[in-house]
């Protein structure tokens, strides 16, 4: 899978990165909610494991494409992986 360094996320991008990892707060009522990962692009997990988080769009009326879905603990989290094509595809965020 392809990668991402937290600097190359876009600014809303690096903003929601770091809510996640300080524990919010957050714009919208289903961020932190599980995701399915019905998809399977990214590793298998139990169901619960993974947390998606709105990435903010400019000019967008809805909550637009772009997410982070972290999975392990919510402010401690094993991985999280941006997806800018609501998740067609993904790549791990790295430091």
């Amino acid at each position: 899978m392809a990668s991402i360094a937290v600097a190359e996320l876009p600014p809303q991008g690096r903003t929601t990165y770091a809510l996640i990892l300080s524990g919010g707060p957050f714009a919208h009522d289903k961020d932190g909610s599980v995701f399915g990962n019905r998809e399977r692009i990214l590793p298998a997990h139990p169901r619960g494991y993974y947390r998606e988080y709105t990435v903010r769009t400019p000019g967008a009326r809805d909550r637009g494409a772009r997410r982070i879905v972290c999975g392990g603990k919510p402010r401690l989290p094993d991985a999280c992986y941006y997806t800018g094509d609501h998740y067609a595809s993904f790549r791990k965020i790295v430091d």
